[in-house]
């Protein structure tokens, strides 16, 4: 679904970025550019930039970044669609009919029945836990100590003990079985037919960060199987893309998130005043759920469960956090089980103090795996030992890795040289960590080829978007087809497109993606970092090295493709062609 795109442009234009931004953030110029703190993450010093010249902001902190529409949709918790209505009625711009393709009516058509039918479906168990035929569930919930206020804040429900209730209702508001299927909410077989999903539960209602349930998680009552029972995924539902809680803590303005395991632990943390708690959705944390926090925060807190099965949840979401760039800790339960049970027993200021003292990742692997051997026994204490000198290897920096040798030599009374000798007998033994143990020359290990690959076309379109002069001299070597993911290729083709027609406009670029994620990769796309050159020869130099480089990657990867793509010859030619003069020729950037 879509609005026109002159309309869209329109509505952009009508909106100057500094004057959206100022409604929610207090910013102060500095240079051509603003400046202030973050609202999506918690920061000290302004690292939050807005760029009147490209009508963008980009948060050098978090990475949060786009046009006036991407602003409104991070703080607003509005759609694409959300958001260009309220910046059109911000500027007293009337909006038309809103347009849709036929394949995009009938998947939004959809999409829109499932969030109508969730709703409804969440109204009628929200009323059966108020009624008398809820009493089971509601006493339960009491039981829990859970205040009139926190359940309805999350919407809580009952699913009765008949196994068609819901069924029945639905039905009755109009919605046909085909949709009540897709929706996750009834079962068929052949036995029984159709049937509801869930009955004698108590019920959650899950609702991604626009507050639309999008699917449920109950609870039964007395000993059944399964304990918790969750929505299938469907359109509207995917479980590694959403946690439970999300659209409450993601306003939490906390400097941190915390991740439990269940709905009632996230419940209980909220009810406390933690209300930046959230729970991955019956699965195993992915990096689905981590990409997704990166949004919000730099830091995660697990609060697993303390038994073994917490400990390994929490042991195997760590690494994931790291490879997201997040900062993961561990606050320490015990002696209780969970966080419910925890703040019923020792109150919210000692789960404050928890907080506060939550264990660095990487002494906590250690910490359980210290007691999977007997540290009276000199052998036991050896292979413990050669455990730790393992888990160092896996530092890649040596400063990082040094920083934690000495602490870990420090906590377990190891000395600083013995351990490092250790790390690195115990690299060299199993081949471990070969970059890690770069010799000091000064000549790093090549980083990963694929981040150089791109970093080099963000680089290549940044500079043309700071001096778009350039392009006139570059275009007969440069292409969108040399960029090589789609998302940069759609960048460039549109970019080189408006050079073309004398016109230079990145924050309309945004405005072709719907996705909050893609707008904020094409912002951090457009405020990539130059190397600071002083001379002009320095940059023309730094300049033709970029290009060369962006050349150089696609010409191998249409070489790569040959045989598979019947278009790479062409491609392939054409770029030796283009390399061999580019290599050359000068380019000066004098306008």
């Amino acid at each position: 679904m879509y609005y026109p795109d002159e309309i869209v442009e329109e509505i952009r234009q009508r909106n100057d970025i500094v004057e959206v931004v100022s409604g929610y953030v207090r910013l102060q110029k500095k240079g051509s550019n603003y400046f202030g703190l973050c609202p999506f993450h918690n920061e000290k010093s302004p690292s939050f930039s807005v760029t009147p010249s490209k009508q963008m902001y980009y948060c050098f902190g978090c990475g949060a970044g786009g046009n006036a529409f991407t602003f409104i949709m991070e703080y607003e918790n509005y759609s694409f669609q959300e958001a260009i209505q309220h910046l059109a009625q911000k500027a007293g711009i009337t909006l038309p009919e809103i347009e849709y393709s036929e394949e995009a009516r009938g998947k939004e058509s959809k999409r829109t029945k499932l969030f109508e039918i969730n709703k409804e479906a969440a109204k009628y168990y929200y009323y059966q836990l108020r009624a008398e035929q809820g009493s089971l569930g509601y006493q339960y919930l009491k039981e829990r100590e859970l205040s009139e206020e926190t359940m309805k804040q999350f919407g809580l429900g009952f699913a009765l003990k008949y196994s068609d209730g819901l069924l029945r209702f639905l039905k009755n508001k109009g919605y046909d079985e085909e949709t009540i299927r897709a929706a996750g909410l009834a079962n068929v077989d052949e036995k029984n037919g159709m049937y509801d999903k869930f009955w004698n539960r108590v019920m959650f209602p899950i609702q991604d960060i626009n507050h639309r349930v999008i699917g449920f998680g109950g609870r039964v009552m007395g000993d059944g199987k399964p304990k918790y029972l969750n929505s299938p995924e469907t359109l509207v539902f995917d479980k590694s893309r959403n946690l439970y809680g999300l659209n409450f803590a993601r306003t939490s303005r906390k400097n941190h998130i915390i991740v439990c395991e269940g709905y009632l632990d996230v419940i209980a943390l909220h009810q406390a005043g933690f209300t930046q708690a959230v729970a991955s959705l019956g699965t195993a944390f992915t990096s689905g759920h981590a990409n997704l926090l990166r949004r919000y925060t730099e830091e995660v807190l697990l609060t697993y469960d303390s038994d073994e099965a917490g400990v390994h949840a929490a042991i195997r979401a760590l690494p994931v956090l790291k490879e997201a760039g997040i900062s993961g800790k561990v606050i320490n339960l015990e002696p209780y089980k969970d966080p419910d049970d925890f703040i019923k027993n020792l109150g919210k200021e000692e789960f404050e103090n928890r907080i506060k003292q939550a264990e660095n990742s990487f002494f906590y692997e250690i910490r359980m795996l210290e007691k999977e051997y007997d540290l009276k026994d000199p052998e036991g204490k050896t292979r413990f030992h050669n455990e730790i000198a393992r888990k160092l290897c896996g530092f890649r920096e040596d400063v990082e890795r040094d920083n934690y040798i000495e602490a870990t030599a420090e906590k377990y009374h190891i000395g600083f040289e013995n351990l490092r000798k250790l790390v690195i007998s115990y690299a060299a033994k199993t081949g471990m960590a070969v970059e890690a143990f770069r010799p000091k020359s000064g000549i790093s290990n090549k980083a990963d080829p694929e981040a150089g690959v791109k970093r080099a076309q963000r680089i290549l379109l940044t500079w043309l978007a700071d001096d778009p002069l350039i392009y006139r001299k570059i275009a007969t070597y440069i292409s969108e087809e040399d960029f090589t993911t789609e998302l940069y290729r759609k960048v460039a083709g549109k970019l080189f497109e408006d050079l073309r027609a004398g016109k230079m406009n990145p924050a309309s670029i945004i405005s072709m993606f719907s996705d909050e994620e893609e707008q904020r990769e094409v912002a951090s796309i457009f405020n990539t970092k130059l190397e600071q050159l002083e001379t002009q020869q320095e940059k023309e130099k730094g300049f033709h090295d970029i290009l060369l480089n962006v050349k150089t990657s696609s010409y191998e990867y249409f070489s790569s493709r040959l045989g598979a793509d019947v278009s790479a010859l062409t491609k392939v030619i054409e770029g030796k062609k283009a390399l061999e003069e580019l290599r050359n020729i000068h380019i000066t950037l004098d306008s």
